[in-house]
């Protein structure tokens, strides 16, 4: 075990770094630092578990520690900072470290901005409007369209409780060269959505090659901006696009990855949370379901790659697997009686889920392992995301292995 100290910052770390040599202390706030390839690994996270630290590469089987290689025993300092969840876990190889040692947890209420006011981006902003007074200061809205926002300006204005004017955030119309200035960015911009009745099995994958470069194009402002807030990728495909964002905003002026944009755990894909309110609904409806809603978890992506499972503790991989089918063809079933599926998702994987992981609450989205965006249960702790690790069963863990390479053949 090695520690280090640096303008009145402590490390510690199973590697030999050319850092300024220092010894153990119980007092003041200590830093991991573990080495891993940039592209491949956060800038930083929040471990979970001791043998998150002594790693060489992330993927899957993150979720699922027992899978890790066994840690080397921890000197208590490091352990208490561990059990107390108030350690900082930094990838020294990455060119921005020590800006992410340093970084401080932020405190207040949030500003939002959102790209877009289609039929997704309104009912995001309704729903945040409505629920966001206690973590949103603003929401900002950016539209091509000059016409929808100033219509979404002027009723969105207009919804406020008697006597109790500022209880819920005011929206404001913000130009595109302002729509870095927040905390958190929402791209719900897209193009080419296939028709109700279009023949198109997999309406999501349909979008990528369209809606990648409008991503791709917000990326990079954002890297231009010097963006430090959450970049939400709620368009579909959220996964692949969620990848998109990280590679085309860390490219430099020759083409090359520099580290120096949007960091892997910046970006989140918002498209999991629905999938899981799916499951539920199936669940409520025949009680053979009944397993997820107290055991049961959601992972993969939002569409095809998906994996429910009907419960952790007593997996039953046909169960889960019929569960799984039922989630994915809901999407395919509302189009069949008419009509776009995008309430749900708008809701829950898009408003609700960003409004808990606003407060630091568990939720579904997608986060970065191993150089895919996986949906996952995660949470923003004020020393990075956290996943969560369950001991998962060799079935399951299968599934989520074979929905990780899937992932990884698209981009």
């Amino acid at each position: 075990m090695y520690y280090y100290q640096e303008e009145n910052r402590r490390y510690a770390s199973f590697e030999e770094l050319p850092l300024p040599a220092a010894g153990p202390s119980a007092d003041g706030p200590l830093t991991w630092l573990y080495s891993r390839p940039v592209q491949e690994s956060r800038a930083s996270f929040a471990p979970a578990d001791a043998r998150q630290l002594a790693a060489t590469a992330e993927d899957v089987g993150w979720l699922d520690v027992r899978r890790m290689e066994k840690a080397p025993p921890l000197p208590e300092e490091v352990r208490k900072c561990l059990a107390s969840g108030t350690l900082r876990a930094v990838n020294a190889a990455h060119p921005r470290w020590r800006e992410l040692a340093a970084a401080a947890p932020s405190h207040g209420r949030q500003r939002v901005h959102i790209l877009a006011l289609g039929d997704v981006g309104s009912t995001i902003l309704m729903a945040l409007k409505l629920l966001g007074g206690e973590h949103i200061s603003a929401i900002g809205i950016c539209d091509v369209n000059e016409k929808a926002l100033q219509r979404w300006e002027f009723e969105m204005n207009q919804v406020t409780y008697p006597w109790e004017y500022d209880r819920l955030p005011p929206v404001e119309i913000v130009p595109r060269e302002e729509i870095f200035r927040c905390d958190v960015f929402c791209f719900a911009a897209s193009r080419g959505i296939p028709p109700v009745g279009a023949a198109v099995e997999d309406v999501r994958m349909a979008q990528f090659a369209a809606n990648r470069e409008l991503v791709e194009s917000y990326a990079r402002q954002a890297r231009q901006d010097g963006f430090h807030g959450l970049f939400a990728v709620i368009s579909d495909p959220v996964d692949p696009l969620a990848k998109a964002a990280l590679l085309s905003s860390n490219l430099d002026e020759n083409g090359q990855y520099d580290g120096m944009g949007l960091l892997p755990e910046q970006i989140q894909g918002f498209g999991l949370g629905v999938m899981n309110a799916r499951a539920a609904y199936y669940a409520r409806k025949e009680k053979r379901f009944a397993s997820f809603l107290q055991e049961g978890r959601a992972f993969g992506p939002h569409g095809r790659g998906l994996v429910i499972a009907n419960s952790v503790e007593h997996y039953d991989d046909a169960l889960s697997r019929e569960l799984t089918a039922l989630a994915l063809g809901a999407n395919l079933k509302m189009r069949e009686l008419g009509f776009k599926p995008y309430a749900a998702p708008a809701l829950s994987s898009a408003a609700l889920s960003l409004l808990l992981a606003m407060e630091g609450a568990w939720h579904y989205s997608s986060v970065f392992l191993g150089g895919v965006y996986l949906g996952v249960k995660n949470r923003f702790t004020p020393y990075g995301v956290e996943t969560e690790t369950l001991p998962l069963p060799d079935a399951l863990f299968e599934r989520l292995q074979e929905t990780e390479r899937e992932l990884r053949s698209i981009i």
